[in-house]
């Protein structure tokens, strides 16, 4: 009698939505909604505070009377240490839960805020910095991994919807907060809101989140460390040289080379560990499929797009010697219709919408509001933005939360779910690029700029020189309007000389921001292609949404 073989067949994608259905809640509770916002809150705030000290950074250096190149490392400290924490929180919330890591890391870093604009020590304030770096680093990976094992399929597009647009409001938000709290209070609130806000964040995690179970005497063993602390530092390392590349000159600095060098020999001692002996709870093969590597590709796409946002709009109000009270109202419009576009993207999702579309329509809209942008001259103020700033909001927005539509179905249609190593590893990575992204965006427009302005004022330059009757005739005429304050005529011939190239510089960095907004243009363009070879994920948030948990029958 011959043996009966049974030949194992990969799970179909229905297989695989009915057995997420059945690792996660059908039914919503109120101790689920309190937790759920006490991450969202998380992620909200991690960003505002990076966003605040970025803005806040000259009066924290005026503070402590430290100089440019002293400074810049203030805000590496922070966003080094961000970026450390991220891998490692795969580690410390597989073996502690995502509850005891978030409460720990939200008392400290609300205590940690609340001193920071107490201190008056440079070395201090550097290690304080990495400390709030190091505690509030882990909201954004055990955010995802908390949220999406905890909200039922049927209200997962709208978490993700509020998810995603708690992250882009926190970066449009910021310049109007922190402006007005330097106006009607003091710059220490850029880090006394944050210290605010965190307390709230342990109440509801405190009560929204339940403990994790006890560990199984015959469970694996707990994990190591050391591979983990290998990929951080090397990660932070190499970050903060990519910080401070564009200030140290790149390759002809020691400083850039040293940290450049020592992050990639870590990141070399992490993948020789790997190959050695790999850990349980790191699953770097179920990172390598198509769609995530294209979306991980997208996410560092779009963290460039918000360049326009962060970096080229308040630069063109700058030049023109604005305050942040100033710029804040031209960038808090692409922050007004967050809420309403969250519930409408939410509601499209789950109404069968694929989220790709939701990306793609955001994106031509962000592109959009670009083209517009590039119609900039240099007597523009807050006023002339108001239009596109809320084009780019609602540009924005929609393309964030189809991203990360994306990406939760492919975590979904993937078994992302099925083993807590595979979220671990999946939050962790798209947390990574996220940091990676953000940074080399700005790196690269500010090099960009500043590269544009020097060809600028090279080319504006040769219109501009001796004995040519335009330039002679406004000197003469500027050397005349100010003859009246100065002690004689050479002064006011160099005054007006000087008036002049205030004026060819004003322009030259004019059009090289204009260059800037044509080139965050063409990157939604191109993002459009890369959109476009996304696979389509097997089923939509509707069919999700249909879906119920199989009830084992009683005997």
């Amino acid at each position: 009698m011959a043996a009966s073989t049974t030949i194992s067949r990969p799970p179909t994608p229905l297989e695989i939505a009915q057995a997420t259905a059945n690792a996660i809640p059908w039914e919503i509770s109120a101790r689920s909604v309190l937790g759920i916002i006490g991450v969202l809150i998380g992620a909200h705030l991690v960003t505002l505070t990076g966003r605040m000290l970025t803005l806040g950074l000259t009066d924290l250096k005026g503070h402590l009377g430290i100089s440019y190149d002293d400074g810049a490392w203030l805000d590496s400290a922070y966003n080094a240490s961000l970026m450390f924490i991220g891998p490692f929180s795969v580690y410390v919330g597989g073996l502690l839960g995502p509850r005891r890591v978030l409460l720990f890391a939200s008392a400290v870093f609300a205590a940690t805020c609340a001193y920071l604009p107490l201190i008056h020590s440079y070395s201090l304030l550097v290690a304080a910095l990495i400390v709030a770096g190091l505690t509030s680093g882990t909201f954004y990976p055990l955010t995802l991994t908390f949220a999406l094992r905890i909200s039922p399929l049927r209200y997962l597009p709208i978490t993700m919807a509020f998810y995603a647009t708690a992250i882009d409001g926190a970066v449009n938000v910021a310049p109007s907060l922190y402006g007005w709290y330097r106006e009607h209070l003091s710059w220490h609130w850029m880090f006394w809101n944050s210290a605010v806000i965190a307390p709230v964040m342990f109440v509801l995690i405190y009560l929204g989140i339940p403990p994790a179970p006890p560990r199984k005497k015959d469970g694996p063993a707990p994990p190591s460390f050391i591979g983990f602390l290998y990929l951080s530092a090397g990660l932070a390392l190499m970050f903060t040289a990519l910080q401070q590349g564009e200030r140290l000159d790149w390759w002809r600095s020691g400083v850039y080379n040293g940290l450049f060098w020592s992050g990639a020999f870590f990141l070399l001692c992490a993948l020789i560990r790997r190959m050695r002996a790999s850990n349980w709870l790191v699953a770097l093969p179920y990172l390598w499929r198509w769609n995530t590597v294209l979306l991980g590709s997208l996410l560092f796409w779009f963290r460039f797009t918000l360049v326009l946002t962060i970096i080229l709009i308040p630069q063109s109000l700058a030049i023109r010697g604005f305050e942040a009270d100033q710029i804040g109202p031209a960038i808090i419009w692409s922050a007004a219709p967050l809420l309403l576009v969250a519930l409408t993207g939410g509601l499209l999702m789950l109404s069968g919408l694929d989220p790709r579309l939701l990306f793609a329509a955001g994106l031509a809209c962000t592109a959009m509001s670009a083209v517009l942008c590039a119609h900039y001259t240099s007597a523009w103020a807050a006023e002339n933005y108001y239009r596109t700033e809320l084009l780019t909001g609602v540009g924005q927005a929609f393309a964030l939360i189809g991203l990360v539509g994306c990406i939760i179905l492919q975590g979904v249609f993937t078994g992302g779910l099925s083993k807590p190593q595979y979220i671990l590893t999946f939050s962790a990575f798209f947390h990574t690029i996220r940091l990676f992204g953000g940074t080399a965006g700005a790196i690269y427009m500010g090099h960009f700029i500043a590269v544009r302005e020097r060809l600028h004022s090279n080319l504006l330059g040769l219109h501009v020189s001796s004995y040519n009757w335009i330039t002679d005739a406004n000197i003469y005429a500027m050397t005349a309007g100010v003859f009246g304050k100065s002690s004689g005529l050479p002064s006011a011939a160099e005054r007006a000389i000087d008036l002049v190239n205030s004026r060819l510089r004003l322009q030259a960095y004019s059009l090289s921001l204009i260059d800037g907004f044509l080139l965050v243009a063409w990157s939604c363009a191109i993002a459009l292609f890369v959109i476009a070879m996304l696979r389509k994920s097997p089923l939509n948030y509707a069919d999700l949404a249909k879906l119920h948990p199989v009830q084992e029958e009683k005997s």
